[in-house]
């Protein structure tokens, strides 16, 4: 309906003028604009109560509903809408802040916006009026079919009481995926706390203003909706076997010799990350260009950024040297996709998800390639790869879920012997300049043994950089012990560096034989170096972890007489979806080893009593000495430990291959005795509003004990100090607003009738329990991740035991659970 607003438009707009003083308030009047009848917006308003005013256009206006608690994509979610007064049109792009004492005073956030449609057959001038509209949205958070309805008024009710609720289609998910991600503007990509600060951001290229004379809703119109950026997730990690798995239950694909890589697209945005989750998207520009053309709104993919030789091998050193200057000779190879316009696609067959993949990537866009594979026939494929120089061969089951863990589906079989090595110092050379071999060590029950050295494979402008990578890192003291007769004039260094080895093998002293320089490794951290050992494809780690527990029938939880056993069939049965959290983070264990009711300890070093798969890693602890800390990636190391007495696990905010950057942020909701379980989920969702308003997305889960852990991942840049003054500042200010609900203050005698926030768990060293953990508290209770949705309602904080492993694993598969814990966010300022 083009042209200047009619006179029914116009009148339809005096509530909404007479309510408001344009002399004060930054809202918009009423300008005449055309109107193209289909478009929508959502604003995100702090008022005296944060709700979501949702917005379409019709007949010249924007029809307007306050939905109380925002959108939901469950279709099981019925939403509270109000009506409200209609809006003109231009309220389409405001974003700003209401003054205080004006009507709706406070913030609003342009939270979505897009275009819409009526299904056939329900024209909306018609059915508005007899309270329905059925609809479909083409937004860039909201999409797919919708419904909102009247609900007969009760008692006095002068207002309009409406539903807003999602159909059930290829756009529905779970309860948190809109209000509890999406926390930017989709225009400024600011947050609610930078636009009450009145803070400019420079506006996203996705997101571009509209021009004056245009309608704003138009301007959405034009764009196509697209989805959110996925977040990094661990990535699935492949087993060192003896030999290739026989059988057409495995999927054999090429080894590649690069970087592996995570790609995510979505929002017009795109970001490389590297195995462990560090942003790498400076680096990988070009592919990230490349996958933002593929044909879908968002996208993550799993693979290896590599560079190809015109024989058709990969190598990693011609990778390294495109890195530095030619990263137009980088291609990535895919081979997993993880996401699909925000579709969790990790628990379908791994078949499925590489057909899906195939025809996303087609023939390949740009450096884009897809990862190809055959059905058995796996030995023959080996030797034909081996016989052409190539690396080896990635083993995968057919019907295995994406696990993010290394859980024995994916195994992998080397033609030619590589592992990373830390550099601990070089031999130098006979010649005015430069070193004559490197001095290698690799972490071994928790700390640097030596390893060997390496002399051939490099280039001379390679010595001269790894010469000037060197020099400052070199001290006085041996950085491992080492024959005096292999390391005679040894220059030792700090163990910061991690270099590519390949070698023939290795001596009975553990000493590499006939070994080349392939190069650095900036992607791993040298704490996260062990020496990889080929084991027979029967003993690799697989789903089943084949530990053998003794004494299944001692009782360990003497409430309900449950036993060792029990414990130990829980641990295997959710060992796949605890290890993504678990795995490859140092952890303690809380061991119980006469039950839970007897003498229990704390243990985070290990001498190498477990056993090889319950691992260590060396960490140097503030008296410079260096202490072997515990980690398991295996479901065989959670049963070890589990054999070993070990009710609990708890974990660093950390992982091994950075133990100086966080990953996550925890407040641990403590209540004084006497407090409600209401009362800590009351405080859980202030916290989450509060975070949310700085921006960061957050996940609730409940502890086992009697208190709720607010968690806020992080991409891993944020060093300790910063993170632990980040969460010690929040806790304080957070006290000083509300001192008669929180406190920050350690002593006990200061928490009477409060809610302590503890943010201690956030410094280095520190740990939280992790998810899926049981406790030692009577009736054996286990810490489970939670939708805020379901946190609302619940009543205990212990509802769940080692008995419902099988609940455990169908919530972890659920919509509800498939984003939980993950987001693309870094520390904000405070």
């Amino acid at each position: 309906m083009a042209g200047k607003q009619t006179k029914t438009a116009d009148d339809s707009l005096a509530t909404y003028r007479a309510k408001r003083d344009f002399a004060r308030t930054a809202e918009p009047a009423g300008a005449e604009l055309p109107s193209t009848g289909n478009g929508f917006v959502v604003q995100k308003h702090a008022a005296s109560r944060l709700h979501y005013d949702f917005r379409l256009e019709l007949d010249g206006v924007l029809v307007s509903w306050a939905v109380t608690r925002g959108p939901s994509v469950n279709p099981d979610d019925k939403r509270l809408a109000v009506r409200t007064e209609d809006h003109p049109l231009d309220y389409a792009r405001f974003e700003g802040t209401i003054p205080k004492g004006e009507y709706g005073g406070g913030t609003v956030m342009l939270w979505d916006n897009g275009t819409w449609e009526s299904i056939p057959g329900k024209d909306p001038r018609e059915t508005l009026p007899e309270g329905h509209l059925h609809f479909i949205l083409h937004g860039r958070r909201m999409q797919g079919e919708w419904i909102l309805f009247r609900l007969k008024p009760r008692g006095r009710e002068k207002g309009e009481n409406w539903i807003l609720r999602k159909v059930n289609d290829a756009f529905a998910g779970g309860s948190d995926d809109l209000v509890g991600i999406h926390l930017t503007s989709v225009d400024t990509g600011r947050t609610m706390d930078k636009i009450a600060a009145g803070k400019a951001v420079r506006k996203r290229k996705s997101a571009k203003p509209a021009a004056r004379s245009a309608s704003p809703v138009k301007s959405a119109r034009k764009r196509k909706a697209v989805g959110t950026l996925p977040p990094f997730q661990p990535v699935q990690l492949a087993a060192l076997v003896d030999h290739v798995p026989p059988g057409d239950r495995w999927i054999h694909e090429l080894k590649y010799d690069g970087y592996r890589t995570l790609l995510a697209i979505g929002g017009g945005e795109g970001r490389a990350y590297t195995r462990s989750g560090l942003d790498w998207s400076d680096r990988f520009a070009g592919l990230i260009g490349d996958a933002t053309g593929l044909d879908a709104e968002s996208a993550l993919i799993d693979g290896e950024a590599v560079v190809i030789l015109p024989d058709g091998r990969t190598s990693f050193q011609a990778l390294q040297a495109a890195l530095k200057g030619d990263p137009g000779k980088i291609d990535y190879v895919a081979f997993d996709l993880l996401e699909l316009d925000g579709e969790d696609l990790t628990q379908r067959p791994l078949l499925e998800r590489k057909e899906m993949l195939a025809a996303l990537i087609g023939e390949g866009r740009g450096h884009l390639r897809y990862s190809d594979h055959i059905v058995g026939r796996g030995e023959e494929l080996f030797k034909s790869f081996c016989g052409a120089g190539l690396e080896g061969v990635i083993s995968k089951r057919v019907d295995a879920r994406y696990s993010g863990s290394r859980s024995g589906s994916w195994v992998k079989t080397k033609c030619v012997r590589r592992q990373e090595f830390v550099i601990v110092g070089w031999t130098p050379s006979d010649k005015q300049r430069g070193f004559r071999a490197l001095l290698l060590g690799v972490n071994e029950k928790g700390k640097l043994r030596f390893a060997g050295k390496v002399g051939t494979g490099f280039t001379g402008d390679e010595i001269e950089r790894l010469m000037a990578l060197m020099a400052p890192l070199e001290q006085k003291t041996a950085t491992v012990e080492a024959p005096r007769a292999a390391v005679r004039g040894a220059h030792w260094i700090k163990p910061k560096l991690v270099a590519e080895v390949a070698y023939i093998e290795f001596t009975d002293e553990g000493v590499l034989r006939h070994s080349s320089y392939l190069g650095l490794r900036e992607d791993k951290k040298p704490e996260a170096v062990i020496l990889e050992v080929e084991a027979p494809v029967a003993e690799a780690p697989a789903a089943t972890s084949g530990v053998k527990i003794s004494n299944r029938d001692r009782v360990i939880f003497p409430e309900g007489t449950l036993t060792k056993g029990e414990l130990a069939d829980y641990y295997e049965a959710v060992a796949e979806i605890m290890l993504p959290w678990a795995g490859s983070r140092p952890i303690s264990l809380v061991r119980c080893p006469q039950g839970r009711d007897k003498k229990c300890f704390f243990q985070k070093h290990d001498a190498g009593s477990f056993g090889h798969d319950v691992k260590q890693v060396g960490i140097l602890e503030k008296d410079g000495h260096e202490e072997p800390y515990l980690f398991v990636d295996t479901p065989a190391g959670l049963l070890t430990c589990v054999q070993m007495g070990t009710i609990e696990f708890h974990g660093w905010g950390a992982r091994i291959e950075d133990v100086e950057k966080a990953d996550r942020l925890v407040f641990d909701l403590d209540p004084d005795e006497g407090l409600d379980f209401k009362d800590v989920v009351s405080a859980a969702f202030h916290l989450q509003d509060v975070l949310g308003q700085m921006g960061l997305v957050t996940f609730p889960m409940v502890t086992g004990g009697k208190g709720v852990h607010v968690i806020a991942p992080l991409t891993p840049t944020a060093e300790w100090p910063q993170v632990k003054d980040f969460a010690h500042r929040f806790a304080v200010a957070l006290a000083q607003a509300n001192p008669e609900r929180f406190t920050a203050a350690l002593a006990k005698a200061k928490r009477t009738g409060k809610i302590f926030i503890d943010y201690l768990r956030n410094q280095r060293g520190a740990t939280a329990v992790l998810p899926y953990s049981a406790r030692s508290r009577p009736f054996a209770p286990i810490a489970v991740p939670l939708t805020w949705e379901e946190l609302r309602d619940l009543e205990s904080p212990d509802r769940w035991h080692i008995g419902d492993a099988a609940e455990m694993l169908k919530r972890a598969a659920s919509k509800d659970l498939a984003h939980w814990g993950r987001a693309d966010q870094v520390l904000p300022d405070l």
